[in-house]
């Protein structure tokens, strides 16, 4: 991923994420964005005894912004239940940068539970980003 002249990979943004004593599991994407050309959106999964809060995810932005500098801080961090695997458990990326573009969601038919995108969906429509 490519932000603002900058090459990011998603691995070691994933990774500060995990770092995070709250978080138990994390993807990260390239989406489009008008102003830098492509932005960082992490989706995160909390472990338990954690609350999905407004104020964590900036903390986990700030949290990621400390270990890898502050141009790779994401432009969101949206707080999922669960991510979009496939039966054998492998995330499906595609479909969190749909999400986070807007975009209509290709085949979900590969999907272990296809309902979790339309909480993703839900959930980044909610969630506060980077002004």
């Amino acid at each position: 991923m490519n932000v603002s002249g900058h090459r990011i990979s998603t691995a070691e943004v994933e990774s500060a994420l995990v770092d995070h004593h709250a978080v138990a599991e994390a993807a990260v994407v390239g989406a489009n964005d008008p102003t830098t050309g492509q932005a960082i959106i992490g989706y995160v999964i909390l472990r338990g005894g954690h609350e999905p809060t407004d104020a964590l995810g900036e903390d986990l932005r700030a949290h990621v912004a400390t270990k890898l500098g502050p141009i790779a801080r994401p432009r969101a961090v949206i707080l999922v239940p669960d991510l979009p695997k496939t039966r054998s458990g492998k995330i499906m990326r595609r479909l969190l940068r749909d999400v986070a573009e807007g975009r209509d969601l290709g085949d979900t038919t590969t999907l272990a539970d296809a309902n979790v995108v339309d909480e993703i969906r839900h959930r980044a429509e909610e969630s506060p980003t980077e002004d």
